[in-house]
């Protein structure tokens, strides 16, 4: 789960590609490049022989705005490697936000919001 979320925070389309599993693969797979990724939080995790669920949330920063992709996805495990299937969506667990100029950066960068990701 985690790489997977990191394929995603910098464009790797191909190995996104790789981990999902074949039956489930997208034909085609577009990344949004002006989505900035926040952080990811695992909730939960079970496995059960060769499947496993993950529940996450990615917090991303996207015009201007802070928002969240929350789901519980599926993976099964084949030749030894774990492969993403599914997900289902969920709602957020906090309201969309903008934030203000002068507020703290969601990154956690500890810098104000427009001097870090409010620079477009």
């Amino acid at each position: 789960m985690r790489s997977r979320y990191t394929a995603f925070v910098l464009g790797e389309v191909g190995y996104l590609r790789q981990t999902w599993q074949a039956d489930y693969r997208p034909g085609e797979l577009a990344i949004e490049p002006r989505m900035r990724w926040l952080g990811l939080e695992i909730l939960s995790y079970s496995e059960h022989g060769d499947r496993a669920r993950v529940e996450f949330e990615a917090r991303y920063l996207f015009d201007g705005r802070v928002d969240a992709i929350h789901e519980n996805s599926d993976f099964v495990r084949e030749a030894g490697r774990w492969l993403y299937t599914r997900g289902e969506q969920l709602a957020p667990r906090f309201e969309p936000w903008k934030p203000g100029r002068n507020e703290g950066c969601p990154c956690g960068s500890g810098g104000k919001f427009k001097r870090c990701c409010g620079i477009d």
